[in-house]
């Protein structure tokens, strides 16, 4: 039996999923469906749930660093000693080992900014300067969806975003409470439906959509071992983005599968559905999700907290059929 509980995220207390059915797939069916998609390797307690970052901190004071200068060093001519025997000039000692501190050199500013651009397929290309920030972990957050990302050795980021409104603010939050936020319009949004999966550490969730009756492995079949890329809509065919990297302590992790609903060439449906591995890092646990669903203009969102089968179900897939739901498209 699956049970719930309450999680927060950007958008505040939402409703709990309730009488989520699954199914297990086990053995070499599973090993078939999946082929050799790789699984961590090491086991790793799974945290508790998916706890959204203080956007206020978020946005708040910058760091300003002032007062900063760097000097050079000069020799000081009045104590060049000139030699009877030769005439050549020497610098004295206290000329070559004391220098006058007398250049300065602006310093490098520490200003974090970022900024958002509108793209195809409703999706959204953010760049962050943090420049004082190298190498840093950072949550970015919109609309709900929350992922974890890691800045560059220069303190730069770029990002695409599934879109999940029309007006979309992205956040960058920085662990020690600092960040920035970018703000654009989406105006092509309407004509996509979104469906997202969102989960904290190594928990093996997965989004599957199998379009217009594909079957596993088939064409149409959309998933993190065939995700295709923005250009799949000029086709009419769906997408697959995954957002968050798992080098960051307990990561925010989430998979977006986008359609061009308005766009559709062909009547049918779209089967959607959640799925967990069974793996050393989640057997015997109780693991959290968060779905969110654009469809509409509106986003609908549902919390999941499920007790993963013990370890000798190792291999096996864990089939949500009810936390999302299923899209039907017809032709345009």
């Amino acid at each position: 039996m699956l049970k719930t509980r309450e999680m927060l995220t950007a958008a505040g207390t939402l409703a709990c999923a309730v009488g989520i059915g699954f199914i297990i797939h086990s053995g070499d069916t599973a090993k078939q469906r999946y082929s050799d998609v790789a699984t961590a390797n090491a086991p790793a307690e799974i945290a508790p749930s998916i706890v959204d970052a203080n956007i206020a901190s978020a946005a708040g004071t910058l760091l300003e660093v002032q007062d900063i200068t760097l000097t050079s060093a000069q020799t000081d001519t009045s104590d060049v000693i000139v030699t009877p025997e030769t005439g050549v000039q020497l610098a004295s000692a206290s000329a070559l080992v004391t220098p006058k501190l007398d250049t300065p050199v602006p310093a490098a500013s520490c200003e974090i900014s970022a900024a958002a651009t509108a793209s195809k397929g409703a999706m959204i290309d953010v760049e962050l300067a943090a420049p004082c920030m190298p190498n840093e972990h950072v949550t970015v957050h919109h609309n709900g969806i929350m992922f974890s990302q890691s800045t560059a050795l220069d303190g730069s980021l770029s990002v695409s975003v599934p879109a999940m409104s029309e007006e979309a603010v992205v956040i960058f939050a920085f662990p020690n409470g600092e960040g920035a936020v970018a703000q654009v319009s989406v105006p092509d949004l309407g004509q996509y439906d979104r469906t997202a999966i969102q989960w904290k550490g190594d928990t093996g969730f997965e989004m599957h959509a199998r379009e217009f009756g594909a079957d596993y492995g088939q064409e149409g079949h959309v998933w993190a071992g065939a995700t295709r890329d923005v250009a799949a809509v000029d086709s009419a065919q769906g997408f697959l983005t995954r957002l968050g990297i798992k080098s960051a302590l307990a990561p925010l992790m989430a998979e977006v599968y986008t359609f061009p609903t308005a766009m559709g060439t062909q009547d049918g449906t779209i089967d959607l559905s959640v799925e967990a591995e069974v793996t050393l890092m989640n057997c015997g646990l109780e693991i959290e999700a968060q779905s969110l669903e654009l469809q509409g203009g509106q986003v609908k969102t549902q919390d999941l907290t499920l007790a993963v089968p013990e370890c000798d179900a190792k291999g096996s897939f864990l089939v949500l059929n009810n936390l999302v739901q299923d899209l039907t498209v017809a032709s345009n």
